[in-house]
């Protein structure tokens, strides 16, 4: 707003019309003008055209003056009428907290309120400008792609960061296989050909080098993933093309039956795993470790969520109440609890750290929870259909601490261990916030 706008209060009269109006040129005027030019050599069509152009501009700045004028009077209305209901809450507090005080006493009530009061109203016009100044700052965080991860034949519906010191992460594919990346070289390190159909969940092991992936086949698979330093070593392209410092890796298989295979490239492909999850009736959407890997949760199109133990892949336990296929599924990096997401609207929270288990039933979104995720500080994040995204406490989940208001619907989400959450868009855009909503 222009600084004018503002010191107009210090006359104390309100002022409708005290900057000048633009003047437009006369056509005499404009004639004039053309007869002094007598230096000129554009041809007169050429000149006619251009005061006409000069005219049109001086009109269109003569409207938006006059739209800021009338702003710029709007915001003065609007200020004065802060004021004066300001001073009449003042009044009115002032008079029931203050029936038996004396004439003096609301006489020096008068005269200093206006002022206070008008410093009050300065200030929260401030506060509200300094709010809607700062919507138009840069983002504090600035991103930029530094490396490509190219190999997977259709779509890539989940990624997953190692969670010990390797630098690598794994991606699954509607391709039907499941890769692990080198972060630093961008190579495809392994690829898993286990499942029969689209992988649509990965996540590493807390602690060992084992990886647990969902599928449309109904199962879900626990499978090696041990990476060498030869394998995270950046290859030159002849080397990758060459292969041969892989056989002798490739031919030390045998985990399982499948061991290792090299495609001829350099990649090696596994085809077994070390345990299959099976018991579902559909397509597993979604699947994660409990605390200390010893357990495993898958969520499915069939509307349970089962509890595997991870070792011997007996199926411990059953998880039933969703009206409609589940679409996610979380655990508490620390304790036994897991989130499960569903089309019914709803998200639930399993209690496993008692001996029988318990669960809450949270409706919290108006359409389909399509994603949950555990924070370190015992939060729940869950986004929804309904193009919003909320923060919850696990200690109290009566309302969210925030909610996120989004342009799209919500199709996963992450959390980091620095609690910041990245939502992926439609628009082919990944926007950042932090627990309260704000974007960093």
């Amino acid at each position: 707003m222009p600084q004018d706008a503002l010191g107009s209060k210090s006359s104390g009269k309100k002022r409708s019309g005290g900057v000048p109006r633009v003047r437009s040129h006369t056509d005499a005027e404009l004639q004039y003008y053309r007869d002094q030019d007598h230096d000129i050599i554009l041809p007169a069509s050429f000149r006619a055209r251009l005061h006409d152009l000069f005219l049109h501009i001086e009109k269109e700045f003569e409207a938006l003056y006059t739209e800021n004028l009338a702003l710029q009077e709007k915001v003065e209305n609007l200020t004065e009428r802060l004021e004066r209901e300001s001073m009449i809450g003042e009044r009115t507090i002032g008079n029931d907290e203050n029936d038996a005080a004396s004439t003096k006493g609301v006489l020096k009530n008068k005269l200093s309120g206006p002022s206070s009061q008008k410093v009050k109203a300065a200030n929260k016009l401030r506060v509200q400008t300094s709010k809607i100044v700062s919507s138009f700052k840069n983002d504090s965080v600035s991103c930029r792609m530094v490396r490509e991860y190219v190999g997977h034949r259709d779509g890539v519906w989940d990624v997953a960061v190692s969670r010990g010191g390797t630098p690598v992460i794994a991606t699954a594919s509607a391709d039907q296989t499941a890769c692990i990346w080198g972060i630093d070289g961008g190579r495809n390190l392994l690829q898993y050909t286990g499942h029969s159909g689209s992988v649509n969940s990965v996540k590493f092991h807390p602690s060992q080098d084992l990886i647990l992936s969902a599928s449309g086949d109904h199962s879900a698979h626990i499978w090696q993933a041990a990476i060498t330093p030869d394998q995270l070593r950046v290859h030159s392209s002849e080397d990758e093309v060459d292969g041969s410092d892989r056989e002798d890796e490739d031919d030390g298989g045998g985990i399982g039956g499948g061991g290792r295979l090299s495609d001829g490239g350099g990649v090696a492909s596994l085809r077994t795993p070390l345990r299959e999850l099976t018991g579902h009736t559909s397509v597993v959407i979604a699947a994660d470790w409990l605390p200390g890997g010893d357990q495993a949760i898958t969520a499915a199109w069939d509307r349970t969520a089962n509890l595997y133990d991870a070792h011997t892949g007996e199926l411990l336990s059953q998880l039933v109440g969703h009206d409609q296929e589940l679409t996610h599924c979380c655990s508490h990096p620390t304790q036994r609890l897991v989130v499960t997401a569903s089309k019914d609207t709803t998200f639930r929270l399993w209690d496993f750290r008692e001996p029988i288990h318990s669960v809450s039933v949270f409706q919290g979104h108006t359409e389909s929870v399509t994603s949950v995720s555990f924070t370190r500080e015992d939060k729940v994040v869950s986004g929804s259909d309904d193009r919003s995204v909320k923060v919850w406490d696990v200690k109290n989940m009566r309302s969210p601490l925030a909610t996120i208001r989004l342009d799209s619907p919500v199709n996963r989400l992450a959390v980091s261990s620095t609690n910041v959450i990245a939502i992926p868009h439609d628009n082919r855009h990944v926007r950042l916030y932090d627990l309260s909503g704000n974007t960093t």
